[in-house]
C-alpha cells in the first residue's frame, strides 16, 4: 500500500487555504495547516511532513534535522533567507521558491516609491498641509530626462522597473556582478560597476537577494558615496541596508529621500529612526500584493509542492 504524503504548512497570511488543499487532496496528498512563529513551533508539529509549504517561520538546521521525512520545502515567496540551504542540501531536500508570481506588483510598488521621492510628493504634500503654499518644491528636483535610473541587480524584477522608467524616459543602468562579462543588456542600459552606480545615481533600487555578501551593502561607507540628489529605494530584503546608519544619512539630508517597503526587523520597530524621517517613504512589505498575485502564490506554491515531490519520491504520490 502507498503511503499518503503529508503536505504541511507552517505558517500563513491568506485569507484561507482552500486552493492548496483542493490541488493537494486531488494529487492524493493530505494537508495540515498551522502558525509556526519560531523553529521550535515548526519542530512540534511538523516530525512527520513529507512537504512543508512556508512562508516566514524560520526553517534552520534544527528543524531540518527534526524532519525525518521531508523531501521538498517550497516557499511561499521568491527570497529564500529564512531557510537553511546548507542544512537542507546536506539532508538531500528539494527547496523550491515561487520566483514569478509578483514580479509586476513589486516593480509598479518600485517606481511608485521611486516616483513620489523623486517628485517630491510627501514633502509637497506636508508642506500645503502645514498652510505652505509654494510653486517651487523644497528642494532641488532634477528632471526624469536627466536623471539616471540605476538598478543594483538585473533579475526579472529590476528589468520590469527599468521598462517602467525607460517610459518616463529617464537614462537606464544597471549593476549585476554575476551576470557574465559578455552579457548582451538593451542597447539602452548601461552596465555599471558597483561603485559608479553609488556615485552617479539619481534613483537606486535595490533588486537582489540577501546573502553574506549583499547584507548591509548599503552602510555608512557606501551611502556616503552617494549624491546629496539622489532617492534609494529597497522593495527586496531589508538588510540589505544598514537602516540605522541610512537614517543617520536621511537626517543630514546627504541623500534626498528614500523609499522602503522592507526592514531588517517586521514589523519596523516603533522606536526606530527611521520614523522620524521626513524623507523616508515607509511602507509594511505589501510591495508583492494585489488582488491577483496573493491567489495566484497559493495555486503556484500548492502546484510547486506537489510536482517536486512526485520528482523527489514518485512512489508517493498517487
Amino acid at each position: 500500500m502507498q503511503k499518503t504524503p503529508n503536505f504541511l504548512i507552517t505558517d500563513f497570511q491568506f485569507p484561507d487555504i482552500g486552493t492548496e488543499r483542493r490541488i493537494i487532496e486531488s494529487a492524493g496528498g493530505d494537508l495540515a495547516a498551522f502558525q509556526c512563529k519560531t523553529e521550535g513551533d515548526v519542530i512540534a508539529v511538523a516530525g512527520e511532513a513529507d512537504v512543508l509549504l512556508v512562508q516566514w517561520a524560520p526553517i534552520t538546521r534544527a528543524v531540518i534535522d527534526h524532519l525525518p521525512n521531508c523531501k521538498v520545502i517550497v516557499r511561499y515567496g521568491i527570497g529564500l533567507d529564512n531557510i537553511d540551504l546548507d542544512a537542507a542540501r546536506a539532508r538531500g531536500v528539494t527547496v523550491r521558491n515561487i520566483p514569478d508570481y509578483c514580479i509586476e506588483e513589486v516593480a509598479d510598488h518600485t517606481f511608485s516609491l521611486a516616483l513620489a521621492l523623486a517628485r517630491q510628493l510627501t514633502q509637497i504634500d506636508r508642506q500645503v498641509r502645514e498652510g505652505n503654499w509654494s510653486i517651487v518644491p523644497p528642494r532641488p528636483m532634477p528632471a526624469f530626462r536627466q536623471s539616471t535610473f540605476i538598478t543594483i541587480g538585473y533579475g526579472r524584477i529590476a528589468r520590469a522597473v527599468l521598462h517602467r522608467a525607460r517610459a518616463c524616459g529617464f537614462q537606464l543602468a544597471a549593476c549585476d556582478p554575476y551576470l557574465p562579462p559578455d552579457f548582451e543588456f538593451p542597447t539602452d542600459v548601461t552596465r555599471v560597476k558597483f561603485e559608479d552606480a553609488l556615485r552617479i545615481a539619481d534613483i537606486l533600487s535595490l533588486n537582489v537577494p540577501l546573502t553574506s555578501e549583499t547584507r548591509h551593502m548599503l552602510g555608512p561607507t557606501t551611502l556616503a558615496k552617494m549624491k546629496p540628489t539622489s532617492v534609494l529605494i529597497n522593495t527586496a530584503r531589508g538588510a540589505l541596508i544598514d537602516t540605522v546608519a541610512l537614517a543617520a544619512v536621511l537626517d543630514n539630508w546627504a541623500i534626498a529621500g528614500a523609499g522602503l517597503d522592507v526592514f531588517e526587523a517586521e514589523p519596523l520597530p516603533a522606536d526606530h529612526p527611521l520614523r522620524n524621517c521626513r524623507n523616508a517613504l515607509l511602507t509594511s512589505h505589501v510591495s508583492w500584493y494585489s488582488q491577483l498575485s496573493g491567489p495566484n502564490l497559493q495555486r503556484l506554491a500548492a502546484e510547486e509542492a506537489v510536482r517536486s515531490l512526485r520528482l523527489a519520491s514518485p512512489i508517493l504520490c498517487i
